[in-house]
């Protein structure tokens, strides 16, 4: 079997033109490479040189360099993309983050982890946190970022910082024009619009109204276009209402105990991507900054 070493050194000793320079380059005596060289030619079952001072190719040589070049190069290529995707400078990415991480922190996050990565493909999915949950459980993302998910799932959850719900109404509504924060006894007589972020809140106050409620709808842009028009409130996180449509309000809930932990998502039992692996450190390393300029709480934690 004609092994590939031997193909490097022929190729190299045929493009220089003599043992000597071959030698100096592939780091081998001049006899390594003159035994290589007639094992090779053994091998084929013809003469690859016209003479010994292996200046001129034969036909059978001339093509024997064509393909053995082509070999040559495509074997580098492969351990090199090997060894990229290994250093995670290739391969795809794909990231499922609620709405509101999507709009204000993956905009702070994307732009200098792709920098030194021009060849890694990223994919954005801007989806609920139960959506986020399902895509990781099923192997359609590699890493997610939402709210955390119920106990004994098939992923494994670690959380970067708190957040707050707000009360959000139109502008119009009697809610807004209150000078304090809100109470739960001010929506008894509301339509309450439940959305995905809100499914998470356990407050027994919030579930007596949820109970009552009859409209879910889980797209932020159609749930605050419903909240705008008046046809009810809804309560969301404080992140997902720092670019609010004229028209709306954010008011707080005296109930400051009303929030979500969000943090990273990923399938239990597997073992990450170079990239992912990369990109999930380089979330940790870049979330204290970004939480302290967006103005939620940090959650404190040894991280492996």
């Amino acid at each position: 079997m004609i092994k590939l070493e031997a193909l490097r050194v022929f190729v190299t000793v045929a493009e220089l033109g003599n043992i000597k320079e071959a030698s100096e380059q592939i780091c081998r005596t001049a006899s390594a490479i003159s035994m290589t060289l007639k094992q090779l030619e053994e091998e084929i079952g013809g003469q690859l040189f016209e003479s010994d001072r292996k200046n001129n190719l034969t036909a059978l040589g001339e093509f024997v360099l064509q393909t053995g070049r082509m070999q040559v190069s495509n074997y580098d290529k492969a351990i090199a993309t090997i060894h990229a995707y290994a250093k995670n400078k290739i391969g795809h990415l794909t990231l499922a983050c609620v709405p509101s991480v999507a709009a204000n922190l993956i905009p702070s996050l994307f732009p200098g982890f792709i920098k030194n990565r021009p060849n890694v493909v990223m994919e954005l999915l801007d989806i609920d946190s139960r959506a986020v949950r399902l895509m990781l459980e099923t192997g359609q993302a590699d890493i997610g970022i939402a709210g955390q998910p119920i106990k004994d799932t098939l992923v494994t959850f670690e959380p970067l910082f708190r957040d707050q719900f707000k009360v959000i109404c139109s502008t119009a509504s009697a809610l807004s024009k209150l000078e304090r924060a809100v109470r739960w006894s001010d929506l008894e007589n509301e339509i309450l619009i439940l959305n995905g972020a809100s499914d998470k809140i356990t407050s027994p106050q919030y579930q007596e109204l949820a109970d009552k409620a009859s409209l879910t709808v889980r797209n932020v842009t159609s749930l605050l276009a419903m909240t705008k028009s008046g046809l009810g409130i809804t309560l969301l996180p404080a992140l997902a209402t720092t670019h609010l449509l004229a028209g709306l309000a954010a008011l707080e809930l005296e109930d400051t105990s009303v929030e979500r932990v969000v943090g990273l998502i990923e399938r239990r039992g597997v073992t990450r991507s170079p990239v992912a692996a990369a990109f999930r450190e380089h979330v940790l390393d870049k979330m204290p900054v970004l939480v302290e300029q967006i103005g939620v709480k940090e959650i404190p934690e040894q991280r492996p």
